[in-house]
């Protein structure tokens, strides 16, 4: 049960470029790391999935929807964040191999990712505890890529994104069901913070949706960001 559906999860990860034992270590990773997920989640809260079965669907095979998406965006560095338990984060560096931050504004959380990243032996992987506001001025414009999974609306993410983007780097934004109103403020919003909506993809992944839209840095954003911590969520542009 378990390798059959890891492998329904690694369908959509190009075999083009991955030989076959670096396969099988990619599996390897992404199982181990959903067991330290489990085995953390009993003593510490970073995920409300506690299943294996519910995991390797609601947390594996759903990050690897999003490796198009990562694979289309310029060379450099990869950003998840509000990362939680490390997904998409950890299993789209596994696969890409790109140089990845796990970002998540909770200590302990980013604890428990240290713990895995050093039991996976994942050179490519670091962490930041802290804001996201924080990381936007302390490391401005050196993100080639972020993604998003289940944290804000679209023009939270957008505003939050846009100054650790480099230009033409790419947002990738993990949502569930996405309302008219929506998309239509995150086009307005966009439009403020210089990204600009390329993709739109809807999969379905056992009996529920998941869409990915990706935005790309294409402008300098019209006002100053980051704007103070905690202005995005509490007054949205």
């Amino acid at each position: 049960m378990e390798s059959n559906m890891l492998h329904e999860g690694l369908k959509y990860v190009s075999r083009e470029t991955t030989g076959q034992k670096e396969r099988f270590m990619h599996e390897d990773l992404l199982k181990r790391h959903l067991e330290l997920v489990i085995e953390a989640n009993k003593t510490t809260n970073i995920t409300r999935i506690s299943s294996w079965e519910d995991g390797m669907v609601l947390h594996v095979q759903d990050s690897l929807l999003g490796l198009d998406a990562l694979n289309a965006c310029p060379e450099g560095r990869y950003a998840d964040i509000g990362t939680g338990a490390g997904y998409p984060g950890i299993p789209l560096a596994i696969e890409t191999g790109r140089p990845t931050l796990l970002v998540d504004s909770v200590q302990k959380k980013v604890q428990i990712l240290d713990g895995f990243i050093e039991e996976l032996g994942l050179d490519n992987v670091s962490t930041y505890a802290g804001r996201i506001e924080d990381l936007g001025r302390e490391q401005a414009g050196k993100f080639a890529a972020i993604s998003a999974r289940a944290l804000s609306k679209l023009s939270v993410l957008l505003e939050l994104s846009s100054p650790l983007l480099k230009m033409g780097g790419r947002l990738i934004c993990f949502k569930a069901l996405v309302e008219q109103d929506e998309l239509d403020h995150a086009r307005v919003v966009g439009k403020q913070v210089g990204m600009e909506l390329v993709d739109d993809q809807t999969y379905e992944l056992d009996d529920y949706s998941r869409r990915i839209l990706c935005y790309e840095k294409v402008a300098k954003p019209k006002l100053k960001l980051p704007r103070r911590t905690g202005l995005a969520q509490k007054k949205p542009l």
